[in-house]
């Protein structure tokens, strides 16, 4: 979506694309195919993501004897096949500080390594603990580039060097702001190689931030951001360019490869005309991020299929249909594992959700060899009491559908995908070795509420995603939710309504809000609290053996949410 220019000054190119984490050879022929493309487009200057040679996040690879050198040969080598000034991001060696790497962006120009920006702000919050493995940098780097209309000069700021956590409204004070540095530079263009997780909303605050910065410095800001998933993490590229009163020069897709080439103004040429864009649908950027990390995370670990238990209920009918969409309806197996306790709606749901996704079923009943483990069980069982009953038999179910799941996956390849959503992980209302068995958990990142809103709005957008009818039966959306472990087993009865408790818990876990400041907001009694606050504190463990949950919110269980598990926080409980 290049902008309406007569005086242009620069021809910048961007790409995005899937980089695959420690895969140097695969990710240097992307950047060559990118260059190359650039190269003919008549681009002054190649922009890459943050640490595109390697991946992000590289984590503790990095303190693997070989891998930084490694990554210091591919760059020589790549370097000398580039046919116009780029960027490539990149970890090097350094000498000074205490720690002997730096998150580095290359300046690669006429056939070599002609200079270095150190990525300056490390950022230690969430998800992030770059301070572990870099050392900050200490000024940006500002070079002059040749264009056609005469020489222009460029200043470089690696992701968080920019953005200083103000994209996700964390107080992080940083004592350097290398934007001011930037700003009384004189730049007529700033780059941000950028490799910033999704977060719901947070290309919105991005867009923000780079038209206010792109006023500080009084030049173009352009921001070009990794796409693709890894492990946990989505990265959702948008890269985007940004003239100083926030008119859009040009972008890139969401959730999507792709590389583009500007023509981009200097000051002098007058603000441009701004691309209106819309907002974006918070339900729609959760499909994306699902299907994307779903769909990477898949090729990444080349599993080339999935299954998963089909209950009849909503989790199970969402994760399906987030399958199919990621990788459509032959790779996906859904298996009934129905009980003594399991309602005939409940099969006739299943059916007709494998129905509608076009998916393979199949049935297993668990009844055989659940009665076998409590005839097992039952002599040592009545020594202090009586049979298997209760809580205890509960989790036998579940762990006996974990069992036969598990076996499917390892017979046949397919991974096992955790139905688990993040209210069920919060309160522990999910069996460890049973219903949270399996390699990823696509909704766990999702509240209960969240999995509805995004069932309804799936149906109700079933054409432009590409389902032939609403994917979703609706008597999986509009039913009670139970977990059928017991006769007329239903949520409400174990839990507080799902949007009293989601209230609470996002406000909890995702806002970081003490108990009293929620009480008087959600008009919820002590009763409640201290209910809660018990189910949140003895599930940790739980938490702590739980798969890959892709990051969908501002804190999600996993990596960045470091919790300890026998501790007593809260006495009272």
């Amino acid at each position: 979506m290049p902008g309406v220019l007569r005086f242009p000054s620069m021809r910048i190119a961007i790409a995005q694309f899937d980089v695959v984490v420690g895969d140097l050879a695969g990710n240097a022929e992307a950047i060559r195919t990118a260059a190359a493309k650039a190269g003919s487009d008549g681009a002054d200057l190649l922009v890459l993501p943050e640490l595109c040679l390697i991946g992000y996040p590289p984590r503790d690879l990095l303190l693997r004897e070989e891998v930084v050198p490694s990554c210091e040969r591919t760059l020589q080598a790549l370097a000398a096949d580039l046919p116009l000034p780029t960027l490539v991001g990149t970890p090097r060696r350094v000498s000074e500080g205490s720690r002997p790497i730096a998150n580095s962006v290359a300046l690669c120009r006429g056939g070599r390594v002609e200079a270095w920006h150190d990525k300056i702000l490390l950022p230690t919050y969430d998800v992030f603990d770059e301070a572990r493995w870099f050392e900050p940098g200490e000024r940006p780097l500002v070079f002059e580039l040749e264009t056609s209309q005469g020489v222009r000069r460029v200043g470089v700021l690696a992701c968080e060097d920019l953005w200083r956590a103000e994209d996700v409204g964390i107080d992080r004070r940083y004592e350097i702001d290398p934007v001011e540095a930037i700003a009384s530079s004189g730049c007529d263009l700033l780059v941000n190689p950028s490799a910033s997780p999704f977060v719901a909303g947070k290309s919105t605050r991005h867009r923000t931030l780079l038209a206010a910065t792109a006023d500080r410095v009084g030049a173009p800001v352009v921001m070009v951001n990794q796409v693709g998933a890894c492990d946990d993490l989505v990265f959702d590229g948008g890269s985007t360019i940004v003239a100083p009163g926030g008119g859009v020069i040009g972008g890139l897709d969401r959730f999507r490869p792709g590389d583009g080439t500007f023509d981009i103004p200097v000051a002098s040429d007058g603000p441009t005309d701004p691309v209106i864009e819309p907002e974006p649908s918070v339900h729609a950027d959760r499909f994306e991020a699902i299907r994307l990390a779903l769909r990477s995370y898949c090729t990444r670990t080349r599993h080339e299929s999935v299954l998963l238990g089909l209950s009849g209920g909503i989790d199970s009918a969402l994760v399906a249909a987030l399958a199919v969409a990621a990788l459509g309806p032959d790779a996906v197996l859904g298996v009934l594992l129905p009980s003594r306790h399991s309602s005939e709606g409940s099969r006739s749901d299943s059916r007709d959700l494998a129905a509608r996704l076009g998916i393979r079923a199949e049935e297993m009943p668990i009844e055989p060899l659940h009665d076998r483990v409590a005839t097992t069980l039952d002599p040592v069982l009545r020594v202090d009491g009586e049979g298997l009953e209760g809580l205890a038999d509960e989790n036998v179910q579940a762990r006996v559908r974990g069992l036969l799941l598990m076996a499917l996956s390892n017979a046949r390849g397919r991974m096992l995908l955790s139905t688990s959503n993040k209210s069920e992980l919060a309160v522990g209302y999910s069996t460890l070795y049973g219903d949270m068995c399996g390699g990823y958990a696509p909704i766990g990142d999702l509240y209960k509420t969240e999995v509805f809103e995004l069932a309804r709005w799936m149906n109700a957008s079933h054409a432009e995603l590409g389902f032939a009818t609403p994917p979703i039966p609706v008597a999986s959306i509009e039913k009670p939710p139970s977990a059928e472990l017991r006769p007329d087993q239903r949520d409400d009865e174990s839990l507080p309504d799902y949007e009293t408790l989601d209230g609470y818990l996002r406000g909890r876990i995702d806002e970081g809000r003490s108990p009293d400041s929620l009480r008087s907001v959600l008009g919820v009694d002590e009763t409640f609290v201290r209910r809660v606050e018990r189910l949140l504190a003895i599930s940790e463990f739980k938490r702590y053996q739980a798969t890959i949950i892709p990051k969908l919110a501002p804190r999600t269980f996993g990596r960045g949410r470091e919790m300890p598990v026998a501790a007593r926080w809260n006495p009272s409980i």
